[in-house]
C-alpha cells in the first residue's frame, strides 16, 4: 500500500519511526514533510497530504501534529480527503469502515508512539463496510451533478 505521511514541527519524531515501521511492514512511504525541529505551518502539510491522496500518489494517509485536529481540518478542506482524528485503535477501525476514511490524523503531544502504531494499524487493517453508510459517505463528497 502507498502510505502518505505529513507532519508539522511537533510530530516529526513520530512520523519518523511510522514511516521506518511501515517500510518495515512492506509499505511504500510517501513522506512528505516536515523533517527538523523548526516551527512550520501545519495546514501547509495537510493540504499537500490531500493533494497525494486526491492525484492518486497515495492510497491512504497519517496526518501529525501536536493534536491531530488542525492538520486534520486542513486535510479535509479537500474533498477527496475524509480524515478522522484518532486516539485509539476502535476510532481508527470505525474512521474505515463506517466513513471510509481515507486518512486518520493523530496527535503527537496526546498519544504515545505505541498507541499511535497501534492506530495505524487498524486503519490500514479495516475495510469500509458500505452498506448503510455509502449514502452518508457519498454525501461528505458530493458529485459535480453536471
Amino acid at each position: 500500500m502507498r502510505i502518505a505521511l505529513a507532519s508539522d514541527h511537533a510530530a516529526v519524531a513520530l512520523k519518523a519511526s511510522l514511516a521506518e515501521w511501515l517500510r518495515a511492514a512492506g509499505h511504500d512511504v510517501l513522506d512528505l514533510g516536515t523533517d527538523g525541529p523548526q516551527s512550520v505551518d501545519y495546514p501547509d502539510y495537510g493540504f499537500a497530504l490531500a493533494a497525494a491522496l486526491a492525484d492518486g500518489r497515495a492510497d491512504r494517509g497519517v496526518a501529525l501534529c501536536g493534536s491531530g485536529i488542525g492538520i486534520a481540518i486542513a486535510a479535509n478542506r479537500n474533498p477527496a480527503c475524509r480524515c478522522a482524528t484518532v486516539s485509539e485503535p476502535v476510532s481508527a477501525r470505525l474512521a474505515r469502515s463506517h466513513n471510509d476514511a481515507n486518512a486518520i490524523a493523530i496527535g503527537a503531544r496526546l498519544v504515545g508512539e505505541d498507541m499511535a502504531k497501534a492506530c495505524v494499524e487498524a486503519f490500514l487493517t479495516s475495510d469500509f463496510s458500505g452498506g448503510r453508510h455509502q449514502p452518508r459517505v457519498d454525501k461528505l463528497s458530493p458529485k459535480d451533478p453536471a
